[in-house]
Protein backbone atom coordinates (compact mmCIF):
# COMPACT_ATOMS: atom_id res chain seq x y z
CA UNK A 1 0.00 0.00 0.00
CA UNK A 2 1.17 3.55 -0.81
CA UNK A 3 0.65 6.36 1.71
CA UNK A 4 0.94 10.04 0.73
CA UNK A 5 1.87 12.72 3.28
CA UNK A 6 0.82 16.13 1.87
CA UNK A 7 3.01 19.21 2.23
CA UNK A 8 0.31 20.84 4.35
CA UNK A 9 1.64 18.79 7.30
CA UNK A 10 4.84 20.59 8.26
CA UNK A 11 6.98 20.63 11.40
CA UNK A 12 9.81 22.98 12.37
CA UNK A 13 11.31 20.86 15.13
CA UNK A 14 11.76 17.16 15.87
CA UNK A 15 10.05 16.25 19.14
CA UNK A 16 8.33 13.29 20.81
CA UNK A 17 5.41 15.69 21.38
CA UNK A 18 4.69 16.05 17.65
CA UNK A 19 1.44 14.36 16.69
CA UNK A 20 1.79 11.87 13.82
CA UNK A 21 -0.13 12.73 10.66
CA UNK A 22 -0.06 9.20 9.26
CA UNK A 23 0.50 5.65 10.49
CA UNK A 24 2.37 3.14 8.33
CA UNK A 25 3.70 -0.39 8.62
CA UNK A 26 7.23 -1.60 7.86
CA UNK A 27 7.47 -2.49 4.18
CA UNK A 28 5.04 0.20 3.03
CA UNK A 29 5.76 2.88 0.44
CA UNK A 30 5.40 6.45 1.72
CA UNK A 31 5.44 9.55 -0.48
CA UNK A 32 6.38 12.84 1.21
CA UNK A 33 5.38 16.06 -0.51
CA UNK A 34 7.79 18.82 0.57
CA UNK A 35 8.15 22.60 0.61
CA UNK A 36 11.48 24.29 -0.13
CA UNK A 37 13.74 25.34 2.76
CA UNK A 38 12.53 28.95 2.56
CA UNK A 39 8.97 27.82 3.12
CA UNK A 40 7.85 28.73 -0.40
CA UNK A 41 8.10 32.40 0.53
CA UNK A 42 10.41 33.47 -2.32
CA UNK A 43 8.34 34.19 -5.42
CA UNK A 44 10.96 35.90 -7.56
CA UNK A 45 14.35 37.62 -7.37
CA UNK A 46 12.76 40.85 -6.16
CA UNK A 47 11.52 39.18 -2.94
CA UNK A 48 13.26 41.04 -0.06
CA UNK A 49 14.78 38.77 2.57
CA UNK A 50 13.32 41.11 5.18
CA UNK A 51 9.87 39.87 4.13
CA UNK A 52 10.67 36.25 4.98
CA UNK A 53 9.25 34.76 8.16
CA UNK A 54 12.36 32.95 9.42
CA UNK A 55 10.27 30.85 11.82
CA UNK A 56 8.93 29.07 8.71
CA UNK A 57 12.23 27.99 7.18
CA UNK A 58 13.54 24.43 6.94
CA UNK A 59 10.11 22.79 7.16
CA UNK A 60 9.94 18.98 7.24
CA UNK A 61 6.86 17.05 6.14
CA UNK A 62 5.36 14.71 8.73
CA UNK A 63 5.87 13.16 11.13
CA UNK A 64 4.69 9.64 10.46
CA UNK A 65 4.29 6.88 13.03
CA UNK A 66 5.70 3.46 12.06
CA UNK A 67 3.80 0.61 13.69
CA UNK A 68 5.88 -1.83 15.74
CA UNK A 69 8.95 0.40 15.88
CA UNK A 70 10.32 0.95 19.38
CA UNK A 71 13.26 2.65 21.12
CA UNK A 72 16.46 0.72 20.45
CA UNK A 73 15.42 -0.26 16.92
CA UNK A 74 16.83 1.08 13.66
CA UNK A 75 14.54 2.83 11.21
CA UNK A 76 15.56 2.03 7.63
CA UNK A 77 14.48 4.40 4.85
CA UNK A 78 15.06 3.50 1.22
CA UNK A 79 15.02 6.57 -1.05
CA UNK A 80 13.26 5.18 -4.13
CA UNK A 81 12.82 8.45 -6.00
CA UNK A 82 13.08 12.23 -5.67
CA UNK A 83 11.02 14.50 -7.92
CA UNK A 84 11.73 18.23 -7.90
CA UNK A 85 9.86 21.20 -9.32
CA UNK A 86 11.25 23.12 -12.29
CA UNK A 87 12.50 26.10 -10.34
CA UNK A 88 14.94 26.38 -7.43
CA UNK A 89 16.05 29.33 -5.31
CA UNK A 90 19.37 30.21 -3.67
CA UNK A 91 20.13 33.14 -1.36
CA UNK A 92 22.96 34.95 0.34
CA UNK A 93 22.27 36.26 3.84
CA UNK A 94 24.36 38.86 5.70
CA UNK A 95 26.47 37.17 8.37
CA UNK A 96 25.76 33.66 7.09
CA UNK A 97 27.84 30.96 5.46
CA UNK A 98 31.52 30.10 5.60
CA UNK A 99 32.47 33.68 4.68
CA UNK A 100 29.83 35.27 6.90
CA UNK A 101 32.42 37.66 8.37
CA UNK A 102 32.48 39.54 5.05
CA UNK A 103 30.16 42.40 4.10
CA UNK A 104 27.62 40.19 2.33
CA UNK A 105 24.64 41.76 0.59
CA UNK A 106 21.30 39.96 0.73
CA UNK A 107 20.56 38.44 -2.66
CA UNK A 108 17.95 36.10 -4.15
CA UNK A 109 18.57 34.09 -7.30
CA UNK A 110 16.08 31.91 -9.15
CA UNK A 111 17.60 28.84 -10.80
CA UNK A 112 15.39 27.34 -13.54
CA UNK A 113 15.54 23.71 -14.59
CA UNK A 114 15.23 23.40 -18.37
CA UNK A 115 15.47 20.14 -20.34
CA UNK A 116 17.04 18.35 -17.40
CA UNK A 117 19.69 20.97 -16.63
CA UNK A 118 19.92 23.49 -13.78
CA UNK A 119 20.81 26.99 -14.97
CA UNK A 120 22.88 29.46 -12.92
CA UNK A 121 22.66 32.32 -15.41
CA UNK A 122 24.30 30.81 -18.51
CA UNK A 123 26.13 28.11 -16.55
CA UNK A 124 24.55 24.68 -17.06
CA UNK A 125 24.76 22.30 -14.11
CA UNK A 126 23.69 18.67 -13.86
CA UNK A 127 21.00 18.23 -11.18
CA UNK A 128 21.66 15.76 -8.37
CA UNK A 129 18.49 15.91 -6.24
CA UNK A 130 19.03 15.15 -2.56
CA UNK A 131 17.33 15.39 0.84
CA UNK A 132 18.73 17.94 3.29
CA UNK A 133 16.52 17.15 6.30
CA UNK A 134 15.50 13.65 7.39
CA UNK A 135 15.09 12.60 11.00
CA UNK A 136 13.15 11.08 13.86
CA UNK A 137 12.07 12.39 17.24
CA UNK A 138 14.76 12.64 19.95
CA UNK A 139 14.07 10.94 23.30
CA UNK A 140 12.98 14.24 24.86
CA UNK A 141 12.86 17.94 24.20
CA UNK A 142 12.70 19.65 20.83
CA UNK A 143 15.40 20.00 18.16
CA UNK A 144 14.89 22.54 15.35
CA UNK A 145 14.72 21.09 11.84
CA UNK A 146 17.56 23.44 10.87
CA UNK A 147 20.16 21.49 12.85
CA UNK A 148 21.40 17.90 13.09
CA UNK A 149 22.21 15.32 15.74
CA UNK A 150 22.01 11.60 16.51
CA UNK A 151 18.35 11.72 15.43
CA UNK A 152 19.34 12.87 11.92
CA UNK A 153 17.78 16.24 11.05
CA UNK A 154 19.44 18.81 8.79
CA UNK A 155 22.40 16.63 7.82
CA UNK A 156 22.77 18.00 4.26
CA UNK A 157 24.53 14.85 3.05
CA UNK A 158 24.75 14.80 -0.74
CA UNK A 159 24.55 10.99 -0.72
CA UNK A 160 20.99 11.05 0.64
CA UNK A 161 19.63 10.76 -2.86
CA UNK A 162 17.78 8.40 -5.17
CA UNK A 163 18.95 4.82 -4.53
CA UNK A 164 20.47 5.41 -1.10
CA UNK A 165 19.39 3.94 2.23
CA UNK A 166 19.29 5.86 5.52
CA UNK A 167 19.58 4.20 8.95
CA UNK A 168 18.36 6.20 11.95
CA UNK A 169 18.36 5.20 15.62
CA UNK A 170 14.87 5.09 17.13
CA UNK A 171 14.31 6.92 20.43
CA UNK A 172 10.50 6.95 20.79
CA UNK A 173 7.72 4.55 19.94
CA UNK A 174 6.76 4.87 16.27
CA UNK A 175 9.98 6.84 15.50
CA UNK A 176 8.05 9.92 14.18
CA UNK A 177 9.86 10.29 10.87
CA UNK A 178 9.78 13.54 8.90
CA UNK A 179 11.79 14.87 5.95
CA UNK A 180 12.18 17.92 3.72
CA UNK A 181 14.67 20.56 2.51
CA UNK A 182 15.18 19.13 -0.98
CA UNK A 183 18.07 20.43 -3.07
CA UNK A 184 18.33 20.18 -6.85
CA UNK A 185 22.08 20.47 -6.35
CA UNK A 186 24.46 20.98 -3.43
CA UNK A 187 28.22 20.68 -3.14
CA UNK A 188 29.86 19.40 0.04
CA UNK A 189 29.92 22.18 2.63
CA UNK A 190 26.89 24.15 1.37
CA UNK A 191 29.29 27.11 1.49
CA UNK A 192 26.97 30.13 1.21
CA UNK A 193 24.36 28.64 3.68
CA UNK A 194 21.90 27.68 0.91
CA UNK A 195 21.85 25.22 -1.98
CA UNK A 196 19.45 25.01 -4.95
CA UNK A 197 16.41 24.94 -2.63
CA UNK A 198 13.34 23.36 -4.17
CA UNK A 199 9.92 21.90 -3.41
CA UNK A 200 9.20 18.38 -4.53
CA UNK A 201 8.26 14.84 -3.69
CA UNK A 202 10.17 11.92 -2.14
CA UNK A 203 9.17 8.28 -2.58
CA UNK A 204 10.39 6.08 0.27
CA UNK A 205 10.12 2.54 1.55
CA UNK A 206 10.14 2.18 5.32
CA UNK A 207 11.57 -0.80 7.20
CA UNK A 208 13.03 -1.63 10.60
CA UNK A 209 15.86 -3.56 12.23
CA UNK A 210 14.58 -4.75 15.60
CA UNK A 211 16.64 -4.51 18.78
CA UNK A 212 19.76 -2.87 17.32
CA UNK A 213 20.62 0.68 16.42
CA UNK A 214 23.49 2.82 15.11
CA UNK A 215 25.28 5.27 17.39
CA UNK A 216 24.99 7.90 14.64
CA UNK A 217 22.90 8.11 11.47
CA UNK A 218 24.22 5.99 8.60
CA UNK A 219 23.80 6.41 4.85
CA UNK A 220 24.40 3.44 2.56
CA UNK A 221 25.08 3.87 -1.15
CA UNK A 222 26.12 1.39 -3.82
CA UNK A 223 29.78 1.59 -2.78
CA UNK A 224 30.03 3.27 0.67
CA UNK A 225 28.60 3.37 4.15
CA UNK A 226 28.76 6.90 5.56
CA UNK A 227 28.77 7.60 9.31
CA UNK A 228 27.22 11.03 9.85
CA UNK A 229 28.91 13.08 12.59
CA UNK A 230 27.77 16.41 14.00
CA UNK A 231 29.21 19.01 16.35
CA UNK A 232 29.52 22.63 17.35
CA UNK A 233 32.47 22.80 15.00
CA UNK A 234 34.01 20.61 12.31
CA UNK A 235 36.58 19.20 14.75
CA UNK A 236 33.88 17.85 17.05
CA UNK A 237 31.88 16.46 14.13
CA UNK A 238 35.03 14.78 12.79
CA UNK A 239 35.78 13.16 16.16
CA UNK A 240 32.24 11.79 16.49
CA UNK A 241 32.18 10.26 13.01
CA UNK A 242 35.70 8.83 13.39
CA UNK A 243 34.98 7.25 16.80
CA UNK A 244 32.04 5.31 15.35
CA UNK A 245 33.99 4.31 12.22
CA UNK A 246 36.91 2.99 14.30
CA UNK A 247 34.55 1.09 16.64
CA UNK A 248 32.93 -0.47 13.58
CA UNK A 249 36.30 -1.63 12.22
CA UNK A 250 37.20 -3.08 15.62
CA UNK A 251 33.99 -5.11 15.58
CA UNK A 252 34.24 -6.15 11.92
CA UNK A 253 37.75 -7.57 12.21
CA UNK A 254 38.12 -8.19 15.97
CA UNK A 255 40.93 -5.62 16.12
CA UNK A 256 42.37 -3.69 19.02
CA UNK A 257 41.66 0.03 19.07
CA UNK A 258 45.18 0.80 17.87
CA UNK A 259 44.93 -1.61 14.93
CA UNK A 260 41.50 -0.30 13.90
CA UNK A 261 42.77 3.28 14.27
CA UNK A 262 45.60 2.50 11.86
CA UNK A 263 43.26 0.75 9.42
CA UNK A 264 40.98 3.79 9.47
CA UNK A 265 43.88 5.90 8.19
CA UNK A 266 44.01 3.61 5.16
CA UNK A 267 40.35 3.11 4.28
CA UNK A 268 38.15 5.83 5.87
CA UNK A 269 37.62 9.15 4.08
CA UNK A 270 36.50 12.19 6.08
CA UNK A 271 34.25 14.54 4.12
CA UNK A 272 32.44 17.74 5.08
CA UNK A 273 28.65 17.59 4.82
CA UNK A 274 28.07 21.24 5.60
CA UNK A 275 30.03 23.92 7.40
CA UNK A 276 27.32 26.52 7.91
CA UNK A 277 24.43 25.29 10.07
CA UNK A 278 24.22 25.44 13.89
CA UNK A 279 25.58 21.88 14.07
CA UNK A 280 28.40 21.31 11.61
CA UNK A 281 28.54 18.01 9.74
CA UNK A 282 31.30 15.56 8.80
CA UNK A 283 30.88 12.04 7.47
CA UNK A 284 33.28 9.12 7.73
CA UNK A 285 32.97 7.22 4.45
CA UNK A 286 33.92 3.54 4.51
CA UNK A 287 33.91 1.29 1.41
CA UNK A 288 31.28 -1.45 1.62
CA UNK A 289 33.87 -4.10 0.82
CA UNK A 290 35.62 -3.09 4.07
CA UNK A 291 32.72 -2.94 6.53
CA UNK A 292 29.17 -4.22 6.95
CA UNK A 293 26.15 -2.43 8.34
CA UNK A 294 25.97 -5.07 11.07
CA UNK A 295 29.29 -3.90 12.51
CA UNK A 296 27.92 -0.37 12.86
CA UNK A 297 24.80 -1.40 14.81
CA UNK A 298 24.92 -1.91 18.58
Amino acid sequence: MVKVVPRTYLIYSFSPDNKPVEKVYPGEIVIFETVDALGGQVRDESTPLTSIDWSRVNPATGPIYIEGVEPGDTLVIDILDIEVEDRAVIVTIPGAGVLGYRDIKPKVKILPIVKGMLYFDNIKLLPKPMIGVIGVAPPSGSIPTGTSGPHGGNMDVVEITRGSRVYLPVFVKGALLALGDLHVLQADGEICVAAAEVSGKVVTKIDVVKGRKPLLPLVETQTYIHVIGYGEDLDEATRRATEVAVQGLMKEYLLSFEEAYMLASLVVDLRINQAVDPAKGVRASIPKNIISIESLLT
